[in-house]
Parts: C-alpha cells; sequence; structure tokens
C-alpha cells in the first residue's frame, strides 16, 4: 500500500487544519457550554469546501475523494466534535444525492448543500421504534394527486431544524405487503414543507453544539420529483449511506481520541508528583503507548476502507463496520485513559478531556451500533 497523501489530500489535511487552530478549537468549549449551534464555523467550512469533499467539482464539491474526507473529518473533529458531526451528516446527504438522485435533483440540491446556502443537511431513518432495525419503518408514503402524502415520526435526526434537505425514509407498499426491509423508498423533503413538524431539541449528554431533534410528518405532502430512486428501492440507498457514514464516524471518533491524547500527554508533562512529571512514571507511559498504539491501528482500518471506496472496486461494506467498530470502541478508551491520566481534574470541564469523553461516547451508537458492527462483519465471513 501507498501511505503517501496525494497533493491534493495533504492540502484538504492543510486546510482543515489550519481552520481548526484559527477558528474551532477556540470555541469549541463555549459551543458545548452553551449548547449552540456552529453556524459561523459551518459555513467557515463550505468556503474551503468540506461541506462536499467527495463531491464533483461542478456541484460545487471538492472531488477530492474518501480519503481526503476521512482526513478532513479526523481534522475538525479533534477540533470540535459536535461541528464535526454536522459536516459528516451533510457530506453524506450530498453523496446520497449524488449516487441516487436524477439530475434535477442533483443540480438543485448539491449545490446548496456545498455552498453554504443549505446550511446543513439530514437524513431521517430512524424511528422512535426503528433504529438498528429498519425493517421496523412505521412511516408512509401513499400516493396522492401528483405526489405522496407522508405521515409518521422521524427520531434522532441530527440537523433536523437546520437542514435545507431531508432525506427521508417511508414505506411505499400496502400494509398487507409490509415485509421488514421490501417497501422502503427515499424522498427528499425541503424545510419549511406543510405538515413537517420539528421537535423538541434533544439535551444531549455530548455532541451538545450539534443538534438533534425529532421529526413528525403529518399529511405532509411532497411532489413526484421529491422521490429519490425507484419506489421500493430505499433500503439500497440507506445501506450504502450507511457504508459511506460509518467511515465518516469512524474518522470522527479518531479525531476525538487524537485530541484527548494530545491533551494527556501535554498535561502527564507538567503535571508533578513525588517531585516528578508524571509522564516519567511507567504507569503513564503505558497508558499513551496503548493509546498511541489503539490509533493509528484505527486509522489504518479507516483509511484502508476509505480507499475501497475510493477505488469503487466494489461494496466495502465490511470493511467499513471494521472500521467504525475498532475506531469508536478505541477512541472510547482512549478519552477514558486521557480523563484519567488527568486524575480529578479530568472531571471537570475547565480541562477538555471531559468534553472528549462526552462526545465519543455515542460513536458507539449512531451509524449503527458496535454490535450491529459485530453482525455485520461476522455474516461478512459465515455466509
Amino acid at each position: 500500500m501507498n501511505f503517501e497523501l496525494t497533493e491534493t489530500q495533504s492540502l484538504i489535511v492543510k486546510s482543515a487544519r489550519e481552520f481548526v487552530e484559527r477558528e474551532l478549537k477556540p470555541v469549541a468549549a463555549e459551543l458545548d457550554r452553551e449548547g449552540r449551534f456552529p453556524t459561523e464555523q459551518l459555513k467557515g467550512l463550505a468556503d474551503l469546501g468540506l461541506m462536499g469533499v467527495n463531491l464533483p467539482a461542478e456541484l460545487g464539491g471538492a472531488e477530492a475523494g474518501a480519503v481526503a474526507y476521512a482526513l478532513a473529518m479526523m481534522e475538525v473533529a479533534r477540533g470540535c466534535a459536535s461541528t464535526a458531526v454536522t459536516m459528516a451528516v451533510t457530506n453524506m446527504v450530498g453523496e446520497v444525492i449524488n449516487a441516487f438522485g436524477n439530475d434535477e435533483q442533483r443540480e438543485n440540491y448539491i449545490p446548496r448543500l456545498t455552498s453554504g446556502e443549505f446550511l446543513a443537511g439530514a437524513f431521517g431513518l430512524s424511528e422512535p421504534g426503528a433504529g438498528s432495525d429498519p425493517g421496523g419503518m412505521a412511516t408512509t408514503a401513499v400516493r396522492g394527486d401528483g405526489g405522496f402524502i407522508l405521515n409518521g415520526q422521524k427520531q434522532w435526526i441530527t440537523n433536523g431544524s437546520k437542514a435545507g434537505v431531508t432525506v427521508v425514509w417511508a414505506r411505499t407498499d400496502t400494509p398487507e405487503r409490509r415485509l421488514g426491509n421490501k417497501g422502503l423508498s427515499c424522498f427528499l423533503v425541503v424545510a419549511g414543507t406543510p405538515g413537517l413538524e420539528v421537535g423538541k431539541h434533544e439535551d444531549k449528554m455530548g455532541l451538545r453544539a450539534s443538534e438533534t431533534v425529532p421529526l413528525t410528518f403529518t399529511d405532509c405532502f411532497v411532489p413526484e420529483s421529491a422521490l429519490m430512486g425507484d419506489i421500493g428501492a430505499g433500503f439500497k440507498v440507506a445501506m450504502m449511506a450507511l457504508d459511506g457514514g460509518r467511515i465518516g464516524i469512524a474518522s470522527q471518533a479518531i479525531g476525538i481520541a487524537t485530541a484527548a491524547l494530545e491533551a494527556a500527554i501535554a498535561y502527564a508533562k507538567e503535571r508533578k508528583q513525588f517531585g516528578h512529571p508524571i509522564a516519567d512514571f511507567q504507569a503513564i507511559q503505558w497508558m499513551i503507548a496503548d493509546s498511541k498504539t489503539e490509533l493509528e491501528a484505527a486509522k489504518l482500518c479507516t483509511l484502508r476502507a476509505a480507499q475501497m471506496k475510493d477505488k469503487g472496486a466494489g461494496r466495502f461494506t465490511r470493511e467499513a463496520a471494521i472500521a467504525k467498530l475498532f475506531a469508536s470502541e478505541a477512541a472510547w478508551k482512549i478519552c477514558d485513559r486521557a480523563l484519567q491520566i488527568h486524575g480529578g481534574y479530568g472531571y471537570v470541564k475547565d480541562f477538555p478531556v471531559e468534553r472528549h469523553l462526552r462526545d465519543v461516547r455515542v460513536t458507539r451508537i449512531y451509524e449503527g451500533t458496535s454490535e450491529i458492527q459485530r453482525i455485520v462483519i461476522a455474516r461478512s465471513r459465515l455466509e
């Protein structure tokens, strides 16, 4: 394998890192404390092309590839995990529309996502009774005069009230033919559509500057042009989106863990006990060594999945699941060790590792729990 970055990838990393140091790290704690959506920071990311890293240049994207996207996500998450998740979902929405939308849909929505005209995109798959199991989806889309009428509820929707467009999955089969994952279709629902109601902002443990809300559809009419892809082909769209999304969440976890490890190393060099910096003690050195080893392994798993996506040689489902599983589980351990190295100071909000631990926890849940990733990986070997 060639581990050297291309000129484009290096430029993306450099631009993201400079933006993070200048615009994100100085305000990340404040954004978290106030629960304030990072509007200005997201506009800055759009100006750098980071809201469409893997999208065509003619549609406003950077056209830099999945590896460049993963690297950029690591950098942004190192600065502010809340901003990173908004960037991740918006990139995912743009890629889904690019892959499955028609020319009119691509030209209508993607430039508005990449330019920042749409502050964000949203992904409406999960429901109160359908998280890991999309087959339990209850939202319906019934044909009406010139379009479809949506009824149902979505849960845990990142960017739900900020999104210019939301990709929404609903059942388009009849009640008598509801067969698990079959009969799901995909729609593009624009903000402000009558019948779309945004619920209460969730008061989350972490990612507090990222918005998560429920969405309710009550006789919500969308035109025929809102249908993305073929009727009944929505499950395929969702699985493709999740494969790419898992690379993004793995990268986010790596970025958060990197920030935690950097903070732990700096603290260990400064903090003295028994007349020595605690970095001199073997117990601390082993925690740092284990964390660095796991971090590098997570990067390799994630970049391998991203490279497979770039090559377009076939499905990368297993590799994305491995990356997401290993990176999120390792990042949790790394952040926990970083807090332990800080001792009591790590448990208070004056030090950033407290925020990193809260932020990283959800990476083991969304875009498919660690348990779901294990099922995906095992099935790929057993079938």
